[in-house]
């Protein structure tokens, strides 16, 4: 881990991509990492460098960072959740990344994290700010998300009268893309709960035609 919290701070993009491979195989190998726990701050300091991965303009390396954050939430399951915070606001971002790979493989890492580091209200709950998002992607992205996350865990795990509120509002948004997905969430909803989430959104203003 010595070695890798030095080499992860690498810039170099041809340095980066056999780092990340060198530790997908480390943490693929409980036998060959042993010391991943043993120093809480060398932990921190590589997983906020990886974060920083995922920030790259070079895709290569995004896609490289979301894949090696997956492999340490393999590894740490619950004890992943401290790092939540930390690299959500990222992924959010990536939601809105102009590749699909990118944006598909961010939404994995959010579902990854929801079925092994913490449960999914407890992330929906940090990831609501992405209905706000400056990218219109990023906001598609998150009603994206949330349509797959009920289509995975269902309406049970999650407080939906705390999400509705944000796809009411993304129904005005100004791009066209973000009113179909906020649309087509609030039928997955709807489809799990019924008739409440129709009374709910009439209370809300929204015309009974709509």
């Amino acid at each position: 881990m010595d070695y890798f919290c030095d080499q992860v701070q690498q810039k170099d993009v041809g340095r980066r991509m056999q780092v990340g491979q060198e530790l997908l195989e480390y943490l693929g190998d409980p036998a060959r990492s042993p010391d991943l726990e043993q120093d809480q701050q060398r932990l921190d300091k590589v997983i906020d460098e990886l974060t920083g991965w995922v920030n790259s303009s070079n895709f290569k390396v995004a896609l490289l960072g979301l894949d090696v954050l997956g492999a340490f939430a393999d590894r740490l399951s619950g004890r992943f959740k401290s790092y939540i915070g930390t690299v959500l606001l990222p992924l959010i971002d990536r939601m809105g990344d102009a590749k699909d790979q990118v944006r598909e493989q961010a939404q994995n890492l959010i579902l990854k994290l929801m079925d092994e580091a913490a449960p999914p209200m407890y992330i929906w709950e940090r990831l609501a700010v992405g209905f706000k998002h400056k990218n219109y992607r990023s906001r598609e992205g998150v009603c994206l998300c949330l349509i797959a996350t009920l289509n995975i865990y269902g309406a049970q795990p999650l407080i939906l009268s705390k999400l509705v509120p944000h796809l009411c509002t993304a129904f005005g948004d100004s791009n066209s893309q973000v009113r179909d997905a906020a649309i087509a969430a609030i039928v997955e909803v709807y489809r799990h709960v019924g008739e409440k989430v129709r009374i709910d959104l009439t209370k809300r203003g929204i015309p009974p035609g709509r």
